[in-house]
């Protein structure tokens, strides 16, 4: 499945099923065909994403200071972060919160 974010703010922002999937699941919403966010929860949930963003950056930091302390290296890291996948829906919203406008996919 491929998830088209579109709102009357913004172009629109497309993501695989995967990405899509955890990104909605980080913001508090049940992965699903179809779906909305409203503008009023759009600064909790830019504010989520942003915080798993950090927390992953933290436990890649930590995992290589652990992997260097035990004289051993980690295998490479994504090619692309949550703070790349996500920053174009995040822009989104920032967007479509500002204009009052909600943001939707599968319609």
């Amino acid at each position: 499945m491929i998830y088209k974010f579109k709102s009357k703010a913004a172009g629109d922002v497309i993501m695989m099923e995967p990405s899509g999937d955890h990104v909605l699941r980080i913001i508090g919403k049940v992965p699903a065909p179809k779906g909305i966010i409203e503008p009023a929860d759009m600064p909790a949930a830019i504010q989520a994403i942003e915080r798993a963003i950090v927390d992953e950056e933290n436990a890649r930091k930590q995992a290589e200071a652990d992997a260097a302390a035990e004289g051993r290296s980690l295998p490479p890291r994504e090619a692309v972060t949550l703070r790349q996948r996500a920053w174009p829906l995040v822009d989104m919203m920032k967007r479509a919160h500002a204009d009052d406008k909600e943001i939707v996919w599968g319609v």
